[in-house]
């Protein structure tokens, strides 16, 4: 089936895409922030802080690779270079990823989104960009898999990108109502008032290239927590 040309299909789409309760995974992972709780790094009262912090730079980071996939998921097989750029795309995406355990849930994540979208329809470019990552054995990161299925199915750059870093966003959100005393009210004036901001990351990213040689991202802290999340003695997430 080819992608419907209603607009209103389209945004329903893209709804259902980006719902939490899409079923790859998302609520096992905490990208680091179980260990950050753990460690008392941080609590609720830096929560919101904290999680500005992190979509001015993770969130970019992954924004501009998300809307970068969407590009090249509107060009499809036209683009004789696609299987190539995809490859090229994501071994760069995980070369910002040092913490092993963050890169392989971004990459399961990715994975089973790409294969979840399959599923629901035949999208030659999807298939293409499956069979590419698999025989070059590189991994396919969950932003950019969003981005490139926002591509094929046109759901608009923009919407795609706010789409994907508010789905990030509502995912950590909801570890810590897990990990610490967050109620769910608490969750959602911090969901609401970071709204500007989850703009802003997007209007940023919208032009960066990924071979940007100033596209970069420093998260110390989370990432030397992510590394040290395997030796916690009870974990409740895998990342």
């Amino acid at each position: 089936m080819e992608p419907a040309p209603d607009s209103y299909v389209r945004q329903l789409w893209l709804l259902q895409l980006a719902d939490s309760a899409l079923p790859i995974g998302t609520a096992a992972h905490s990208f680091g922030l179980e260990t950050l709780t753990v460690e008392e790094e941080v609590k609720v009262e830096q929560l919101q802080a904290f999680l500005q912090e992190y979509l001015c730079e993770s969130g970019r980071l992954e924004s501009a690779f998300c809307q970068a996939a969407y590009r090249l998921g509107t060009q499809g097989r036209d683009n004789p270079a696609f299987e190539q750029e995809w490859v090229s795309l994501n071994t760069r995406l995980s070369a910002f990823k040092p913490a092993r355990e963050s890169r392989t849930a971004s990459a399961t994540l990715g994975r089973r989104f790409i294969q979840l979208v399959m599923r629901l329809g035949d999208w030659p470019t999807l298939q293409l960009a499956w069979h590419a990552a698999r025989q070059a054995d590189v991994e396919m990161h969950h932003c950019t898999a969003f981005g490139l299925v926002g591509g094929v199915l046109n759901l608009g750059q923009e919407a795609t990108g706010l789409a994907y870093l508010q789905q990030l966003l509502t995912g950590l959100v909801s570890a810590c109502q897990r990990l610490m005393p967050l109620g769910q009210s608490q969750a959602s004036q911090i969901l609401w008032n970071l709204k500007l901001t989850v703009v802003e990351v997007m209007k940023q990213s919208k032009t960066c290239n990924y071979d940007d040689e100033q596209l970069s991202c420093f998260t110390p802290m989370v990432e030397l927590a992510s590394m040290r999340h395997p030796a916690l003695s009870t974990r409740l997430f895998i990342s």
